[in-house]
């Protein structure tokens, strides 16, 4: 079903408000993927905030003309479903991981920070942790020396008391008249 010049414009305005709010762009050739397959792969961008969609070539260019992901449109060819994310790896990590199971979804390329991706660096954008794991992990660094000081002051005063538990008291002296 082809759609009209309104529907286009409406469906580029759409797509464009998704560039203008998103850092990442992957690309992959969905050729051979069953309704199954795409509607868990698109379950599975839903829940990770991925705005992904098949989108015609043509739109998808005027879309993106004057944005960031413009240095994409050489890859922009066959049939592309397009994964949009706010999150740096999002994007990329969703169509990466579904590659992984089922060898009819292709990563072709994308695009992050302005500079153009190919097939692996859109794997290798896959591979960092998310946003909350890296949080995580420098929580546990910034964390690390200060609970190993506690350990040691704690480890100190129950050695110096169990020390002066050990130790009879100092026995008074008479008081000088």
């Amino acid at each position: 079903m082809s759609l009209n010049r309104n529907e286009k414009e409406a469906v580029v305005a759409d797509v464009a408000a998704q560039v203008a709010r998103s850092q990442t762009l992957a690309l992959a050739e969905y050729r051979g993927l069953t309704v199954a397959h795409l509607d868990s792969l698109r379950r599975q961008a839903r829940d990770k905030g991925v705005y992904l969609h098949v989108l015609k070539n043509s739109l998808a260019r005027r879309a993106v003309a004057g944005t960031p992901f413009e240095v994409a449109k050489d890859t922009m060819f066959g049939p592309l479903i397009y994964g949009f994310s706010e999150d740096a790896v999002a994007a990329a990590k969703v169509l990466a991981d579904f590659s992984k199971t089922n060898d009819k979804l292709v990563v072709m390329g994308g695009a992050y920070a302005g500079k153009a991706l190919d097939a692996n660096g859109v794997k290798a954008l896959a591979a960092i942790p998310t946003k909350e794991v890296l949080l995580s992990q420098l929580l546990g660094l910034m964390q690390s020396p200060i609970s190993r000081l506690a350990r040691v002051v704690a480890a100190l005063a129950e050695k110096k008391g169990a020390g002066a538990e050990a130790t009879p008291a100092p026995a008074e002296a008479p008081a000088a008249a």
